[in-house]
């Protein structure tokens, strides 16, 4: 049964950076919430003590906030049902757990780790499965198959022991998921899971998840496949624990793929292929693993890349701001099959979206590497440079290679460029174009061009030889956009006395 309010969640463990796997799962959320007008929920799942690790909750939101995924409700910006950690929700948990027990749904287990470690040994040995499950339940150290007595007094000699969920035989378990379809799943083929451990008195993903969600009233979960084989335990837990009829609707995403279309992409392809794989730089023993912001990535671009991993418009469209993704999202849309993940397909969106901005908010990116270089410009300036330039590059950080002789004079040129149009009259011609230039009444890329076209018509030399030649003085090699066009923007004096440095170092 579908709540009328939708209310979903991004449910990360705090076990390390967040993969960009993470992050689409965290999109697609954020994007089915706002389609609906519903709220995107962020909840930190640490209930496992062991794998926490320093920084990783701090990077989930700072991740979220540069992509542009405002959480509405989560441990920072609070909410009517926090808290938004698990850690701090221990004392929920305990309740369930024993209700689970209590209804006959849930038992104690006082098997150690080495005894069941012993029994797993031994089957492996014997070339048999082994499963804490129906069929083995009964000849185990549990509340089902010893005394009353025998439970009562290890309990209270404080003995170790975890609740195990009693799942039932052969029962058929059908759900609609929302990517998926109809899937059934038969309890014969499951064990007993681990719901809430005495060790240290916390639930186990599995209860915690589940009593999490029904608190917060979740209407639908989506995630990744991976957790698609817990799909039955979760749904006999709801029926078990009685909020079947507001139980949430699933939806499992499929995986993003290696570039070779094999395989769940991992840190090691982005190392292999040069690319990243994860938003944000995160510290390593050996160096950082740098995120796709650190590469020089818009958060545009990342989030309109990692839309159409595994989800299509139903149209030819490839490029969407987060306003226009909102508004063409459906869950519908969402393929079952893995996405395989395409690093030039990576680059080429970010190069759409660098074209897709305003020459004045990448001129004060461009700014900001230029004064790392010691050059302070008029921002004016360097928007035009930059608006003339930027079909040419993919990253802001590409900007200087494409225009550097916009701010800096050649101080060498490419000798390929040199040998093939630097000879025979051409020298001698640039030598006397100086003294034509100074003439030109209004330094405007059409006047210059008309006084440069006079004197090769006058001398009788070829158009491209002279004005290929004219661009190895100015910019150092044979690049660049409109010749005229740097021209004007260098000044007549930079211009000029660019030609004489020319003219001077390569000689005749």
């Amino acid at each position: 049964m579908t709540q009328q309010k939708v209310r979903v969640r991004f449910a990360p463990s705090p076990t390390g950076p967040l993969h960009i796997g993470g992050v689409r799962t965290a999109l697609f959320n954020y994007l089915f919430a706002k389609k609906h007008g519903g709220t995107f929920i962020l909840r930190i799942e640490d209930t496992d003590s062991t794998r926490f690790v320093p920084g990783a909750e701090e990077y989930v939101n700072d991740s979220l906030a540069w992509l542009g995924m405002k959480v509405d409700e989560g441990v920072k910006e609070g909410g009517a049902f926090g808290p938004y950690k698990q850690s701090e929700r221990r004392d929920i948990y305990r309740k369930y757990a024993d209700q689970l027990v209590k209804t006959g749904w849930g038992y104690y287990a006082f098997d150690t780790p080495e005894e069941l470690e012993a029994l797993r040994s031994q089957a492996e040995t014997e070339k048999k499965p082994f499963s804490y499950d129906m069929h083995s339940r009964m000849n185990l150290k549990n509340s089902l198959a010893l005394s009353e007595d025998e439970v009562k007094q290890r309990l209270e000699n404080g003995e170790p022991w975890v609740i195990r969920f009693k799942m039932p035989e052969d029962v058929e378990i059908n759900t609609n998921d929302m990517v998926r379809g109809s899937i059934t799943f038969n309890t014969n083929t499951l064990d007993d899971k681990v719901l809430y451990k005495s060790v240290d008195d916390l639930p186990t993903y599995h209860l915690a998840n589940i009593v999490d969600d029904h608190l917060m009233e979740i209407s639908h979960v989506i995630r990744g496949e991976e957790w698609l084989p817990s799909v039955p335990l979760h749904i006999m837990l709801y029926r078990s624990l009685g909020w079947e009829e507001t139980m949430p609707q699933f939806a499992h995403l499929p995986l993003i793929l290696k570039p070779t279309g094999k395989g769940k992409l991992s840190k090691r392809d982005g190392d292999k292929g040069g690319f990243p794989v994860f938003p944000l730089n995160w510290p390593l023993d050996d160096g950082i693993a740098v995120g796709y912001r650190e590469s020089g990535y818009f958060s545009e671009a990342v989030v309109n890349l990692l839309a159409l991993l595994g989800w299509n418009p139903g149209d030819e469209r490839e490029l969407f701001s987060m306003e226009e993704l909102i508004d063409a999202f459906t869950i519908e849309r969402v393929n079952k099959s893995g996405a395989r993940f395409d690093p030039d397909k990576a680059r080429w969106f970010n190069q759409q979206h660098l074209m897709l901005k305003d020459n004045n908010e990448l001129a004060v990116l461009f700014a900001a590497d230029l004064k790392k270089r010691g050059i302070e410009k008029d921002l004016a300036f360097v928007a035009t440079v930059t608006d003339l330039v930027k079909e040419r590059v993919t990253f802001v950080s590409e900007l200087w290679e494409q225009s550097a002789f916009f701010f800096e004079a050649p101080l060498e040129y490419d000798a390929k460029v040199v040998k093939k149009r630097w000879k025979g009259d051409v020298p001698a011609f640039m030598s006397a174009l100086t003294a034509e230039l100074e003439k030109v009444s209004d330094w405007k890329a059409e006047d210059i061009k008309a006084a440069i076209s006079a004197q090769i018509e006058a001398k009788g030399l070829g158009f491209g030889l002279v004005m290929n030649a004219f661009r190895l003085a100015l910019v150092g090699g044979g690049f660049g956009p409109d010749l005229m066009i740097i021209a004007e923007m260098l000044g007549r004096e930079e211009t000029i006395k660019r030609i004489q440095a020319a003219v001077n170092t390569i000689g005749a």
